[in-house]
Formats: C-alpha cells, structure tokens, sequence
C-alpha cells in the first residue's frame, strides 16, 4: 500500500484519534540510547532530510470531513519545515539518566498537534557516560509498533557511516484539499460502500463454503469478545483519572537468558517477557498493600497481524487480545506456566478473528459514516472494564545499528496510557538484549523507578526457578558489560 495524499485512515486508526481524551494521549514511540558524542544538530537534520521521501506519510496532516462525514485523510502538508519535527536538548551537567529520564517523560506528556504531522524527534545531548540519546515520539493512528521498528529507516545505517547522505529527493505536496473536494470524497465514499459489498457478495457465491467458515468463525469471535464484556477485570489503582504529567523508567535484560529461562520452564520468549511483567506489578502492588491474593490483573496485548511484504507501510494492523497478568501467584514458575496456558488458548481461539471482524465491519462504512457513530465500539479496546493496562511486547533487529557511524546500544519502546489506564509497558527485543519501557501517570504512580527495579527482580526469580546462574555470580562473570548486566557505564536507569 503507497503512502499516498488523500489516504483514508481504517477504523482502527481512527479510534487513536477519537479516544484521546481526558490526558490519554494515543503517541506512542521509543529511547534510544548512542554511544560516542552525538552528531551536530545540521548532520542529524541533513541525514533525516535525504531519508524523508522514505515515508511520505511523516510529511502529511489529518484533513477531516465536514461535518464529520466519515473517517479523516492523510494529506500533504506544504508548510512541512524539519526543525518542527527535530528538536535538539542539552543536558545540563553532569548529564545523569535521571535528567535524561525526564526528557522523556516531558517529551511524551502534551498531546501531538493534529493540525501538523504527527511525529517529533528530541537528540538529547550531554548524557554522562560519553552517551547521547534520541526520543522518538508518533501518534498511533500513524503507526503501530510493527511498521514504528520500519521508521527506524529513517534513523539507522546497519553499517557505521560518520557522513550523512547530502542527496535529498525533490518534494511536490498536492495543494491541500478544499473542503468542497473534502465534502465530495466523504459523499463518494457512499458508492464504495456498495461496491466493497458487491464484491463481498460475488467472492461469496464463488467460494460459498470459505465464507460460509469465515463467517462462523467471525461470530464466534464477536461471541468471545463479548463475553470477555461479562468478566471484569479486577479494581486497581492503575485505573484512575490520569493528570498532564507522565513518568518513565527503562532497563534492559538479556535475550539469551530469556530463551534459556522459556526452554527450562516452558513457553515462549513473549510468555517469559509477560510473566516478567506480573510478577513486578506483584511485588509493587504488595509494596503498596494492595490486596493479591486470587488476583490477576488483565493487559491489553496487541498482536501484529501485518505480513512480510506489509513492512514498510505506515498505519496499523493489529487486533488486541486479553492476556493475564497473574500478580496473586508467588511462584515464579507457576506464573509462567498461567501465562503460556492462557497465550496458548487465546491463539487458538477466535478473539483475534472477533475483534478483526468487528472492525472490518466498521471498515465497510469508513467513508460515510462519521467517527463518532462508531466510537463506542472503538472504546472497546481500552476499556477499563476489560484492561488494567498496555502490556506490548515485539520483535526488533539483532544486529547492531548505528546513527551516522554511532552505535545504538540500548532501546526502550514506549507505549500509549489511555484514559484511566495509569501505566503501559512497552517491551522490544535489540541485538542480543531486551529493553522494557514503562510509561506511567506521575500523578497516579508517583516515582515509577521502583517498578522498574522490581522487573530486575522478577527476572531474577525466574532465573532462579530456571536454574540459571545469575550474571554476578562466578568471578567469568564479574564487571560483565553483556545486555541486561550491571556493569559500568551499563543502562539508562543505573545512573
């Protein structure tokens, strides 16, 4: 799909925009951490500027119907200007993690401006440790976690190049589109509708039986994703009234360790990454006196449902799924082993195909009907009847990448915090390590850097149940620099 002017965003894009309320921003993004001193300011701004042509969508604004009669589209934006996306910050000394861990949760607290793209970049300077960073942050409805790993195109060489490309592409943006022509796309898209259902229909007597099964099984999804309506998940008090402020804390583990973990217990990478995740909120919710016993908390876990050859596309191709977080079981093991038992049964299930049905339906009227009408079921899907939190795990390259001839050496995704949802986890896999991202709302958590401890502590419980050495014992070991290890110089909250 060409990233092209005058895009119509799916309904599940558009449910970012029209649940963005109440201080839950919908951006999501990641930090990113450089060994070596960062590049001037002009070589960062010439090497994104000759990558533009890249990703058209970073250089197009949501245009929205009259009326709002139907979904809004990408349009080019003229007055696109690079130094209102590329910001630069100068830590002042000594340049500690804490200072930089303020940065971001300064960068990601105000909404995104949604009369211009929706994308910014922070290079963050003066970071102790001969280290700079880069913040990285976009509105969801532009980019889901999968195709955001694709933006890296527009930051990363796999091989160190200290000179940036000076050859930038020529840009013609289409002249903005009036609200006349506006007002005919959303009245055009009444006749699409019927043809969309013509089509349906003519592939249906062609092929009867598959979408016969198809159907029956979307139903069955719906029915699933319903009665999940009936099964509330528990009061905490990570779903309150979030304020303007946001928190953040990173820390790395080990993907190795991960695996052998998964391969002694059972289960796979995403289960241990998950069972990680309970047993920290175990331990800061028993910090807390808050009641554990019998409880499991519920995650909002999205699931790509993109294909190889979708990568390089910008929007969203997700369906969510409702994974347990049990924080009322002590042992590690057993937590892992409720994880994967769960996982397992929602694969197989048909909740993926309910919530994919639910909204491709909603895609049938994309044109026409207007966001609002469709926004309950939108809603769905950060409900805090259903979800205590965003709980996002995905794949990232295994191999090094380099920033104009800098290694990257650490990655925190961060993910969303949706009305009443007080905290979201972000995890993403780099060469070798493991980077876990908590955003949190600092009016509701206060200091997050304690649960951002306790996820070391749950690794190294499983690490235990596991039969696995930890990295400080044994003298080959000793000062080890490995990711996830607490060497010198080692991760962004180890200051």
């Amino acid at each position: 799909m060409s990233q092209s002017h005058m895009d119509r965003l799916t309904s599940f894009d558009t449910s970012f925009l029209s649940n963005e309320k109440s201080n839950g921003h919908m951006a999501i993004g990641a930090v990113l951490v450089c060994d070596g001193d960062p590049p001037s300011h002009e070589d960062f701004l010439t090497s994104i500027r000759s990558r533009l042509h890249l990703l058209p969508r970073l250089r197009q604004r949501l245009a929205f119907p009259p009326l709002n009669l139907g979904r809004p589209f990408w349009v080019d934006y003229p007055e696109f200007a690079i130094d209102d996306h590329v910001m630069r910050v100068e830590l002042p000394s000594p340049g500690t993690d804490a200072q930089f861990r303020e940065v971001v949760a300064s960068s990601f607290a105000p909404p995104l401006d949604r009369s211009r793209p929706l994308w910014g970049l922070w290079l963050v300077e003066g970071l102790e440790g001969g280290r700079f960073g880069i913040v990285y942050k976009t509105h969801h409805a532009l980019a889901d976690g999968i195709s955001a790993v694709d933006i890296g195109t527009l930051l990363f060489d796999i091989e160190p190049k200290m000179e940036p490309d000076r050859n930038e592409e020529p840009w013609n943006p289409h002249a903005p589109p009036s609200r006349t022509g506006l007002l005919k796309q959303a009245a055009l898209g009444f006749g699409s509708m019927f043809s969309r259902a013509t089509r349906w229909l003519l592939g249906a007597l062609r092929r009867p039986g598959r979408a016969v099964r198809r159907a029956s099984d979307g139903i069955v999804g719906v029915w699933e994703v319903a009665w999940n309506l009936a099964k509330p998940a528990p009061k905490v008090p990570l779903n309150v009234d979030i304020g303007p402020e946001r928190c953040f804390y990173g820390t790395r583990c080990d993907l190795d360790e991960f695996k052998r973990i998964k391969n002694a217990l059972g289960g796979t990478v995403n289960d241990v990454s998950l069972a990680v995740a309970a047993g920290a909120l175990r331990h800061w919710m028993r910090d807390r006196d808050l009641q554990t016993e019998g409880v499991s908390l519920q995650a909002l876990v999205p699931v790509s449902i993109r294909t190889e050859n979708e990568h390089g596309e910008l929007g969203n191709r997700l369906t969510a799924m409702r994974g347990p977080l049990p924080v009322g079981t002590a042992d590690p093991a057993e937590r892992l082993r409720i994880v994967s038992k769960a996982m397992d049964e929602l694969k197989a299930s048909k909740q993926p195909l309910g919530a994919e049905a639910i909204w491709g339906l909603n895609d049938w009227f994309r044109d026409f009907a207007p966001p609002l009408l469709l926004a309950p079921t939108a809603a769905i899907n950060f409900s805090t009847r259903l979800f205590n939190l965003l709980v996002t795990n995905f794949p990232g390259p295994q191999i090094p990448l380099y920033v104009l001839g800098r290694e990257l050496v650490e990655v925190y995704p961060v993910g969303f915090l949706a009305r009443r949802h007080a905290l979201a986890i972000a995890i993403i896999s780099y060469n070798g390590s493991i980077g876990f991202g908590l955003l949190g709302d600092r009016a509701a958590l206060g200091e997050i850097e304690p649960l951002g401890g306790y996820v070391d502590e749950a690794v190294e419980e499983l690490r235990v149940a596991a039969g696995i050495a930890s990295p400080v014992d044994g003298d080959e070991l000793a000062g080890d620099t490995r990711p996830g290890a607490a060497g010198p110089g080692g991760d962004l909250v180890r200051g």
